[in-house]
């Protein structure tokens, strides 16, 4: 099968597409002949060299794909070959195949075509994982979520809003914190010329959000902590804002709050908190509202894998909304 790797640390260009061994089914695994991917910001941080895959999982890119089971391995029941499937990875989504546990894989949702579909396994899994599971958002609490426009950001909106919460948003420009609005923000921040505390403060007369979902990391971290309610809490799933900051302890207890750092890519496939169990959960609770179309993947733009080094430097650059489609080519 055909793949892009990165067999050395470096920029976009370090991308390469190789020839490797077709992927086979093992026990509990089915192999996808692969229809989408998309690109995530573990992948080029994976292609800069610092963010190795899990022990075990493919070395080629892609938390995430779309496609047809090709292969179903021993003691895997409820899927057959032909089906239309996406599914969650922990790494292998820029192949032509990928073997996947077979808990990691969910059906195409009705109304969703085959190639979109590979946009929704990592934002569904990443929002409601940690939105939801962890940071327990309810109806009537404030999510601010960081980074509104991107994948996550997008999904997180729609949900948090089918939900009835009230959602408050950053973006970098007025075209972004637009599709914001449009997917049910109440309140925008553009964080190039406001200061997103000063605007929490405003927008929920002082007294902060319930839940934030950040991206930033170490950057943001005592700012978020002063935006944060009373019991409110803080859910750090990326670092694109550095890996070491200061948290003032006081602060914090003082607002009886909490701040949770998690990873989707290192859990493990089955057993308490893995990544089944939170595939079951997405099937359940989130699934239905993308059938019915109150929740929606966005996507910015579909490229052939042979551009992958161009999809990479368009979403390191901030240039996308929602998410950037990789496709294999016949």
């Amino acid at each position: 099968m055909r793949a892009v790797i990165a067999p050395d640390p470096g920029g976009p260009d370090a991308l390469v597409v190789a020839d490797l061994p077709d992927p086979t089914a093992g026990p509990g695994e089915v192999v996808l002949d692969v229809r989408a991917t998309a690109i995530n910001r573990a992948d080029t941080q994976q292609r800069q060299g610092h963010y190795p895959p899990p022990p075990g999982a493919s070395d080629v890119l892609g938390l995430e794909c779309s496609g047809f089971v090709a292969e179903v391995g021993p003691d895997v029941e409820g899927w057959a070959v032909g089906d239309e499937v996406c599914a969650l990875l922990a790494g292998g989504g820029y192949g032509e195949k990928v073997a996947v546990p077979a808990g990691q894989v969910m059906p195409v949702p009705q109304g969703v075509d085959l190639v979109t579909a590979g946009a929704l396994p990592e934002v569904a899994c990443t929002v409601w994982s940690n939105v939801f599971m962890i940071a327990g958002l309810q109806q009537g609490e404030t999510l601010l979520v960081h980074g509104g426009a991107g994948g996550i950001g997008t999904f997180a909106i729609q949900l948090a809003h089918a939900l009835g919460a009230r959602v408050i948003t950053t973006a970098g420009s007025e075209e972004k914190l637009e599709v914001c609005r449009s997917l049910g923000a109440d309140v925008t921040i553009n964080y190039r010329e406001q200061d997103f505390v000063d605007e929490v403060k405003k927008a929920t007369d002082g007294a902060g959000v319930d839940v934030i979902l950040d991206n930033m990391g170490a950057k943001y971290l005592a700012r978020n902590v002063d935006a944060l309610a009373t019991e409110g809490r803080l859910v750090v799933i990326g670092m694109q804002g550095g890996a070491k900051g200061e948290l003032d302890l006081g602060v914090l207890m003082r607002k009886r709050a909490s701040v949770a750092a998690t990873t989707l890519r290192s859990r493990p496939p089955t057993g308490p908190g893995g990544k089944a169990e939170i595939v079951a959960a997405v099937l359940h609770d989130v699934w239905p509202d993308v059938e019915r179309g109150v929740v929606r993947p966005i996507v910015d733009r579909r490229l052939p894998m042979s551009r992958a080094a161009e999809a990479h430097r368009v979403v390191e650059a901030s240039e996308h909304i929602g998410k950037v489609l990789l496709l294999p080519e016949d």
